[in-house]
């Protein structure tokens, strides 16, 4: 195996990436406006602001999901056990001890057990649920006349408000881990330029020298 510089995130991926973060930060803010955390902005323009954001999150997490799906970049979320239990012992010690980290990208694999598990819940779980019961909160004008809406609404909203709050958690993880290891820099800069460090096997290196060699260095 030798360690090469691979074009390993498109284009569409930092596309959707940035605009995710973007959109999640704009739902975060407004939403802590509509539950009274701050002042920033009216009711009326937070609701606004938030249901927007939301359709457009919406849109592109069913365009994401398309592209996974006719891309077969699905197969990255698939979870494995294989050296999970290291990189879940790497957070948990080894990285406050100077330990190295246990994983090491490979062309058909950039994330980690651990991410991969991560991103995988985040698809099918905590997504879904945010999304589901945000589209059955704004259009609660239409069934508000059904049999105990009122306590129906009361259940959807504290769990929409949970998964928010779950994402939140999620963010502040993802962004306290940028921060150890290689340093924000480096953890950074493979979501900006789309090149990372990835181990590749001679076959690898040879078909991208030979068949793609812009998408390695």
């Amino acid at each position: 195996m030798s360690t090469r510089r691979v074009l390993i995130f498109t284009r569409f991926e930092r596309f959707w990436h940035w605009t995710q973060m973007l959109l999640v930060v704009s739902l975060m803010v407004t939403g802590f406006g509509l539950h009274g955390f701050h002042d920033l902005l009216s009711f009326k323009m937070a609701v606004t602001l938030h249901s927007g954001a939301a359709l457009l999150l919406l849109a592109i997490w069913a365009f994401a999901t398309f592209w996974l799906f006719t891309t077969g970049e699905w197969k990255q979320y698939l979870p494995t056990i294989t050296g999970l239990w290291k990189v879940a012992r790497f957070y948990s010690w080894g990285i406050f001890h100077g330990e190295a980290h246990p994983y090491r990208k490979v062309y058909k694999r950039k994330h980690n057990p651990l991410q991969a598990l991560a991103y995988l819940g985040l698809k099918v779980v905590l997504f879904p649920a945010i999304w589901s019961t945000g589209i059955v909160y704004l259009l609660y004008g239409f069934w508000q006349g059904w049999p105990q809406a009122s306590t129906w609404l009361f259940w959807i909203a504290t769990t929409h408000t949970a998964a928010a709050f779950m994402m939140v958690a999620f963010l502040i993880t993802h962004l306290y881990l940028l921060t150890v290891g290689h340093g924000f820099r480096e953890h950074v800069k493979p979501m900006l330029s789309g090149f990372d460090d990835v181990d590749l096997s001679p076959e690898e290196e040879a078909y991208l020298i030979q068949s793609e060699p812009k998408r390695i260095r």
